[in-house]
């Protein structure tokens, strides 16, 4: 930009030879004036300065948006795992007392109650652990958010081929490349020092009773030879545009990768998703048709007990895999870039 103006102000006094009494005094200001296209690059500089900051801006909430996902998705793989346990002791709970009255009717051995109740105690220290796990995680989400609940799931969508353009982390790597492009621009228009205008006023009291002689002074100063000092911020501005331009190239790399990466955990996710529900759908099928056996006594207890904690195994894992698949959903958005 252009150099501040000044204010000068001399006086002399008695010059060899002259009236006694003599004074010269004067006041002026220096107005720097633009070099030739100085002030447009400056301007263009300046906006270019603005639209990196806006970028800025965007790319720090999509990392925000990024720990917001990654918190979201955590408090809810604790609650699915906690709402499986749940339905879990609350099963092992209605067989224990089943298996404790027909123990008491001669149905059963003593032995069969103490093996239900132990497999319920274990069931209620699983529970107990995954109540402090989804205590703490919504503890962190509190801590992060201020907010209790969490927000929905997650869409599930399809990926296309290439980052968008209007990346926040992709439009901030451009934003800096035109930053330093303008930067660049400027440092050229600026050669040499600018000119500078000059206006000031002079009074003169030759002394000896002569009267005070009043005028207007203008000057125009015209630097010249100042090419060379300017070199090195000019040489320092192409060396931050090149290193700009390869941090662009990177950034557009590594959101493509991570885009990729995305898709292919959000498609591996879905269908491990629906494996586990076939197969936790199954599992329970099974874990009932051996209650009924087991009600009618064609089937020992412990084959039931080992039926119900394949089918509670498969149905956490059911819970976790669907809970994992809405924070590939969440992962794949933050990599396209999407601010919720």
């Amino acid at each position: 930009m252009s150099a501040p103006a000044s204010v000068s102000l001399s006086q002399r006094e008695g010059r060899s030879g002259s009236p006694s009494g003599r004074r010269e005094t004067e006041l002026g200001v220096a107005l720097p004036l633009w070099n030739f296209g100085a002030r447009a690059a400056g301007g263009q500089a300046t906006e270019a300065e603005s639209r990196w900051a806006r970028a800025a801006e965007q790319a720090a909430l999509l990392r925000l948006a990024g720990q917001l996902r990654e918190a979201a998705g955590a408090a809810k793989l604790a609650d699915a795992e906690l709402k499986q346990v749940e339905r879990h002791v609350a099963n092992l709970q209605q067989l224990a007392a089943d298996v404790e009255r027909r123990v008491k009717a001669g149905d059963l051995a003593p032995a069969d109650a103490l093996a239900a109740k132990a497999e319920l105690l274990s069931a209620q220290s699983q529970l107990r652990s995954a109540s402090q796990s989804s205590s703490a995680q919504h503890a962190a989400w509190r801590l992060l958010t201020g907010l209790e609940q969490l927000p929905g799931a997650e869409d599930v969508l399809q990926a296309p081929p290439e980052v968008p353009e209007v990346h926040p982390e992709l439009s901030l790597a451009q934003s800096a490349v035109d930053l330093w492009q303008r930067r660049v621009e400027f440092a050229q228009a600026q050669r040499t020092e600018g000119p500078e205008l000059s206006i000031g006023v002079r009074q003169e009291r030759p002394g000896q009773g002569v009267g005070a002689q009043n005028s207007v002074v203008v000057g125009l100063r015209m630097p010249f030879g100042g090419e060379a000092h300017r070199q090195p911020r000019i040489a320092a501005a192409l060396a931050d545009l090149e290193t700009a331009r390869r941090q662009a190239l990177r950034t557009r790399d590594q959101l493509a990768t991570e885009l990729s990466l995305a898709a292919a955990h959000q498609q591996a996710s879905d269908m491990q998703a629906k494996l586990e529900r076939e197969r936790a759908s199954l599992l329970a099928e099974r874990a009932r048709l051996i209650a009924k056996s087991f009600e009618a006594g064609e089937t020992p207890l412990p084959d039931l007990l080992r039926a119900v904690g394949a089918s509670a195994d498969a149905e956490a894992a059911s819970a976790r895999q669907q809970a994992g698949l809405q924070l590939a959903a969440a992962r794949l958005q933050q990599a396209l870039g999407l601010i919720p």
